[in-house]
């Protein structure tokens, strides 16, 4: 039982994944994880760093639709990278939240109209095309755990509508809409965990599984439910400005703490799959731009546990909270030294696979 390393290969631009704007997710939100917790120049130099990553995929992803439309459509009909346009929505909706936490209010609010925009797009128009593909894949090989960056985009959606309605300078019947946006957006994500979760769980218990299945998104099994707890607590936090939230704060409270609970149980069985991916089954570790989808989850996790010990006398979970901020970092660091070793590879593809 070892553990065995490989060197990832090298992404060209016809075969980019949709998914590697979880690159912008993770790094963004390890940015505000130092911000909360006080880190000198590392929150200002991951935004800097973010902003060119955010630049760059957008750049990249709009030459690709250009000249490889039909590596795009294949990828909207796909069933294992569709649902990766999603990260598209959740890394300008984490942005977004960074440049509200360096004052950049208006900035904040362009990221935010295009990440709700984006997401009306992507929701209904790439989830609508899987719906009506004629050829589907059966459960077991179409379905894993990065189908729950569904869950993700619509959470990070509803924490920027929230922090932008408090923050912007807008009227209060409009911000009261804003909030309840927020709540439905929050609610609604609520729902499509549960009923994605139970699926991918039916899927795991039923389904004969090979250690390559166990795919690094898995742990957005994890990481869904931990921006559900940063979404309630957000709303809670803010539940001053809209007397619908206000009415229902103890109920918001209560789902922080609930889905807090679930994201906090997933971690033991997350580190047994991956012992038995990595160590017993010996599947090399290798960098892979699905990663970043591992990364985020641990950066999530210790931005909810910060936020729930505001809105619950729970300080004693500030602790937790600080030993997965350098977790996120620590995971931040080796995939990026991953990333920069994948473009200096200059290692034939298939070699590089090996």
């Amino acid at each position: 039982m070892r553990l065995r390393f490989a060197r990832g290969r090298r992404d060209d631009l016809q075969t980019l994944h949709p998914a590697y704007f979880a690159l912008v997710m993770a790094t963004g939100i390890v940015s505000i994880a130092a911000r909360l917790h006080g880190l000198a120049l590392v929150p200002t130099a991951l935004f800097w760093l973010n902003a060119v990553f955010l630049a760059g995929l957008v750049s990249a992803t709009g030459v690709r639709i250009v000249r490889f439309p039909d590596a795009v459509a294949a990828d909207i009909r796909s069933h294992s990278r569709g649902v990766g346009f999603f990260t598209m929505v959740a890394a300008i909706a984490v942005f977004g939240t960074q440049c509200l936490l360096l004052g950049a209010t208006g900035a904040a609010f362009v990221f935010w109209v295009a990440a709700l925009a984006l997401w009306v797009v992507i929701t209904y128009g790439v989830l609508a095309a899987l719906m009506v593909k004629p050829d589907k894949p059966a459960l077991a090989e179409g379905l894993n755990g990065g189908w729950l960056v569904i869950v993700v985009a619509a959470q990070s959606v509803a924490i920027l509508t929230v922090l932008v309605s408090s923050a912007a300078a807008i009227a209060a019947e409009q911000r009261a809409l804003l909030m309840f946006v927020a709540l439905v957006l929050w609610l609604g994500g609520a729902a499509l965990y549960l009923g994605i979760m139970t699926l991918i769980f039916l899927r795991y218990m039923f389904a004969s599984m090979a250690p390559e299945d166990l795919t690094p998104p898995y742990w957005i099994n994890m990481g869904a439910v931990a921006i559900s707890t940063l979404a309630g607590a957000t709303l809670a936090e803010h539940a001053a400005v809209s007397p619908v939230i206000s009415e229902i704060v103890l109920f918001v409270k209560e789902g922080a703490l609930f889905f807090w609970a679930i994201a906090t149980l997933w971690i033991p069985m997350l580190l047994v799959l991956g012992v038995w991916r990595y160590l017993i089954r010996g599947v090399p570790l290798s960098y892979d731009p699905l990663y970043w989808g591992g990364v985020f989850p641990l950066g999530m996790y210790c931005v909810a546990t910060w936020h729930l010990t505001r809105i619950l006398d729970v300080p004693f979970l500030v602790p937790l909270s600080q030993v997965f901020l350098v977790l996120a970092l620590a995971a931040w660091a080796a995939a990026f030294v991953g990333l920069l070793d994948s473009r200096l590879n200059r290692l034939p593809r298939a070699q590089a696979a090996d």
